[in-house]
């Protein structure tokens, strides 16, 4: 009797305990769901998903709020320029025009219209099938401009590092303007900064 109890005390704890490595976060086989906003258990010191949601989000708020685009008659067009990297951090930098984007087009309930210059050469291939004759439909065939844009938003990531026996330091500031073409006006900036340190061992790609 004691040896059967032992033998089922013995598999119950082993089930227990493989329960708990698929749950556990820390586990090599388990994975965890979690919220974009939200700092995981595999964190680095470089850009993370949480901090372009904030800043992300911060941005759409501010722009949407400035004179130009609160005030404007019509449709402003906005055209989104690359953002430029200077952190030491390998990372995707049109994710974040592509989520501030859509956060401004989720508040702006289509008081902004942007446009796809990062797709003019596939945009002009198809203009001049149209004015060839090739293709038709689409719009008229008669049209030879693409609009102009009344406003450039454009980006900037910067950090200081620190090395140290002790670990590792960054500072990141993530800078947008939003730029009159016609004059090279600033109508709004805004920034979001962050600081972290620990031990830099996450690769970010």
């Amino acid at each position: 009797m004691r040896v059967h109890e032992f033998i089922v005390a013995s598999v119950t704890l082993f089930m227990g305990s493989g329960c708990l490595s698929i749950n556990d976060p820390t586990s090599t086989n388990g994975v965890t769901q979690m919220r974009p906003d939200e700092r995981g258990f595999v964190a680095g010191l470089g850009i993370e998903s949480q901090d372009l949601v904030v800043v992300a989000e911060k941005m759409a708020r501010g722009m949407l709020g400035v004179a130009p685009i609160a005030q404007a008659k019509g449709k402003p067009n906005i055209v989104l320029e690359p953002v430029v990297n200077k952190t030491r951090f390998n990372i995707d930098k049109e994710i974040f025009l592509t989520r501030i984007r859509v956060a401004l087009n989720d508040k702006a309930q289509g008081r902004v219209n942007f446009l796809a210059r990062q797709r003019i050469d596939a945009l002009e291939r198809e203009r001049n099938l149209k004015q060839g004759g090739q293709v038709t439909g689409g719009g008229s065939a008669q049209a030879n401009e693409f609009k102009g844009a009344d406003f450039i938003l454009t980006g900037t990531l910067e950090s200081i590092s620190s090395r140290g026996k002790a670990g590792a330091s960054d500072y990141i500031l993530y800078t947008f303007q939003l730029l009159d073409p016609r004059t090279s006006d600033i109508v709004w900036e805004s920034f979001y900064e962050i600081k972290k340190q620990g031990r830099d061992d996450v690769t970010y790609q």
